[in-house]
């Protein structure tokens, strides 16, 4: 391997001259190039080619979707909008995805629903109906789905609700609450990162109110919240005590050499201000948590109206969702009139 790799590197910029020869490569894994060979004189310029944007997205399914028959009512726009993160090969098996689910229904053209089932598979996995939960379950299920859907109509700022599920998917998810983003977001600011941590731990709030306990299906979203607290305390410098420090150094970029091996990570603050971090990551969780259980005790009226219909038809669909949104503005309109 190194002799292969220094040969290369001769014949790259060696000792002879060689004019009008140009190297070209292409590479997924660059973080496990040697740093030579990013070195002047070598591969000079880098292109970086990211996963497309909403536009980019448009076009992408639009040449696939010439392969097969679309029906009238599909439209590219709306499908690009609720696919951020969607690499072109995510994209390729999306369209491939729906066909079969148009093929197993025995329809002739691909529909819009289609694709949102093709959706839903590829980000939470295949319906497991033949996983049957007991009665208890279910109400719990339904109390933290609504719970999340709930905080997510309730905050300014967060992505609509498209769909909510008590059909369990993929290995460990016993139901499912489906937000479609309306445009690709950058940058966040510390309300919008505290709303999202608020609609994360709505699941959790929800059970705690009704049931009055915590159980083991809100543990990813906890991971996503301590992450997403975490960030603001040690990357975004959001935490008023510790003041505008980036604690957390920036993980090195693919294009700037080799990475530091996995698991190590360089710290560069005392042991006193790792736990203060700790401490301020545990209040913003915490003031999280206090906020989305005082709103969803205003509308626990909604919260059991929609647990009940999410049981009796286990799966609610924009429709049903605009019934409670118009619920939950009521509600909020008795509030502000008291």
């Amino acid at each position: 391997r190194e002799q292969t790799l220094n040969q290369l590197l001769v014949e790259m910029d060696g000792f002879e001259t060689n004019s009008g020869v140009i190297v070209i490569a292409a590479t997924n894994r660059p973080d496990v190039l040697d740093p030579a060979l990013m070195r002047p004189g070598r591969f000079d310029r880098q292109v970086v080619v990211p996963l497309p944007d909403i536009r980019g997205r448009e076009q992408i399914l639009l040449v696939h979707m010439r392969k097969v028959p679309v029906a009238g009512d599909v439209k590219a726009e709306v499908i690009a909008r609720g696919t951020p993160g969607f690499s072109g090969a995510d994209l390729a098996n999306l369209v491939n995805e729906a066909a079969l689910i148009a093929t197993r229904r025995r329809g002739e053209t691909i529909t819009m629903a289609d694709f949102t089932g093709a959706v839903e598979r590829m980000v939470a996995g295949l319906e497991k109906r033949k996983r049957v939960l007991n009665a208890k379950e279910r109400r719990v299920v339904a109390h933290h789905e609504m719970g999340h859907a709930i905080a997510a109509m309730s905050l300014p700022g967060v992505d609509t609700v498209h769909k909510v599920s008590i059909i369990p998917r993929g290995i460990g998810a016993l139901g499912y609450t489906i937000q479609r983003p309306s445009e690709d977001r950058f940058i966040m600011t510390r309300e919008e990162l505290e709303n999202r941590m608020a609609v994360l731990l709505g699941g959790r709030a929800a059970e705690h109110i009704v049931f009055n306990h915590f159980s083991t299906g809100a543990a990813d979203d906890l991971s996503k919240v301590t992450s997403i607290a975490r960030d603001m305390v040690t990357r975004y410098g959001m935490e008023a005590k510790l003041g505008p420090v980036s604690y957390d150094a920036e993980r090195p970029s693919f294009l700037a050499g080799v990475p530091s091996p996995a698991g190590w990570h360089e710290r560069s603050f005392s042991d006193r201000t790792a736990h203060a971090i700790d401490q301020a990551v545990q209040h913003i969780v915490e003031d999280a948590f206090a906020r989305i259980v005082a709103l969803l005790e205003q509308q626990r009226h909604v919260l059991e109206h929609g647990a009940a219909l999410l049981l009796e038809r286990e799966t609610l669909d924009e429709t049903d969702l605009k019934g409670l949104q118009e619920l939950l503005r009521a509600a909020s309109a008795d509030i502000a009139a008291q």
